[in-house]
C-alpha cells in the first residue's frame, strides 16, 4: 500500500507528474477536496489488494480550507496511516514565463500580477514544502527527466537526492545563463577555435578535451573551482535550496567551456546528490552558419 499526496506550484508540473504516476499503475485523484482527505486516506489504507498505490492531487485550488490541511494531515499520523508527500517546486521567473508562453491564468491573480499571486502561493504553501518527503525543483527539468525522477522515486524505488545540481556550458556572445547561481569565466584558457583540426570539434571530443585541460592554469582552475562548489553546497542546502545552477562560459560555448562542464560533472559525479550537466550553445555557430539570409 502505498499513498502519495502531490502538492506544489502551480505551473510546476503537478498534473505532468499525476499523470506519470498514473501510466505507473497509481491511482490518481486531482483536485482532491481538503475536507474529504482524512477519509479518503483511510478508505485507500483499508485496501486488501496487494501493491495498491494512490496518488492525490491537493493545491491552492482548494481554497479557505487549505488552512486546515495541517490539522488533518496530523489526524492521519494520529492514526498511524503512512503517506507520502511530494512537492513540485519552480523558480518564480520560470513559472511568470510559462503563464505568458501558454497564457494560462493563475489561480490566485483573477486581475492582479502573475508574479504577485505566486508569491502568495509560496507563501501559503510553505508548510506543506516543510513536510514533503520529496521536493523536485522543475526550473531547468526537461519533461523526460522529471518522469526519469519520478520513476526512480515511486517505481523504482531508488534513493531521491533532494538536491540537485546543473552545470551549464555557455557562449557569453549568447548571453548568460539566465538563472544561474554561480557563473564562470573560462575564456583565459588556450581557444582551440585559433586550431584548424580542432575548430569544427566541440569539447565532448578527447582531442579538445586534451588541448583545453593542458593550457596553462586548466587544472589547477578545476582544482579550485571543485573545492568552493563542494564547499558551497552544504551552505546552500542549510539556506533551503535543492538545486544549484553552475554556469561555465566561454566565447561561443563549443570548446573551452564545454570542456571544463564535462570535467567539474566528472569531479562532482560521486557526490551524494543529483547531477546533470548541459551544453546550452555547443550547436549554435554551425546553425548560424548553415542559415540562409
Amino acid at each position: 500500500m502505498r499513498i502519495v499526496i502531490v502538492t506544489g506550484m502551480s505551473g510546476a508540473g503537478k498534473s505532468s507528474a499525476l499523470k506519470m504516476l498514473e501510466d505507473a499503475g497509481y491511482f490518481c485523484v486531482d483536485n482532491m477536496p481538503v475536507p474529504l482527505l482524512h477519509n479518503f486516506i483511510r478508505l485507500s489504507a483499508d485496501k486488501t489488494v496487494e501493491n495498491y498505490k494512490v496518488a492525490v492531487g491537493v493545491d491552492i485550488r482548494s481554497g479557505n480550507s487549505l488552512k486546515n490541511l495541517g490539522k488533518i494531515l496530523d489526524e492521519v499520523e494520529e492514526e498511524e496511516y503512512d503517506y507520502e508527500i511530494l512537492y513540485l517546486d519552480c523558480s518564480s521567473k520560470v513559472l511568470v514565463k510559462r503563464y505568458k508562453e501558454t497564457r494560462r491564468n493563475h489561480p490566485l491573480a483573477r486581475k492582479g500580477r502573475v508574479d504577485e499571486a505566486i508569491q502568495i502561493e509560496r507563501d501559503m504553501l510553505e508548510f506543506l514544502k516543510d513536510r514533503a518527503d520529496y521536493i523536485i525543483d522543475t526550473s531547468t527539468l526537461l519533461i523526460r527527466e522529471l518522469k526519469a525522477q519520478i520513476d526512480n522515486i515511486f517505481v523504482n524505488e531508488g534513493e531521491f537526492k533532494n538536491f540537485y545540481i546543473t552545470v551549464v556550458s555557455f557562449g557569453f556572445k549568447y548571453g548568460l545563463v539566465s538563472d544561474a547561481d554561480l557563473v564562470f569565466d573560462v575564456r583565459f584558457l588556450s581557444n582551440p577555435f585559433y586550431i584548424p583540426e580542432l575548430k569544427p570539434l566541440t569539447g565532448n571530443d578527447e582531442e579538445v578535451y586534451n588541448y583545453v585541460m593542458g593550457s596553462d592554469g586548466a587544472k589547477e582552475f578545476l582544482d579550485k573551482l571543485t573545492d568552493m562548489i563542494k564547499f558551497l553546497i552544504p551552505k546552500y542546502i542549510e539556506e533551503g535550496k535543492n538545486q544549484l545552477i553552475v554556469g561555465v562560459g566561454c566565447t561561443g560555448g563549443k570548446h573551452r567551456s564545454v570542456t571544463l562542464a564535462n570535467a567539474l560533472y566528472n569531479e562532482l559525479k560521486d557526490l551524494d546528490y543529483g547531477l546533470k550537466v548541459e551544453h546550452r550553445d555547443i550547436q549554435k555557430d554551425s546553425i548560424r552558419k548553415n542559415t540562409k539570409i
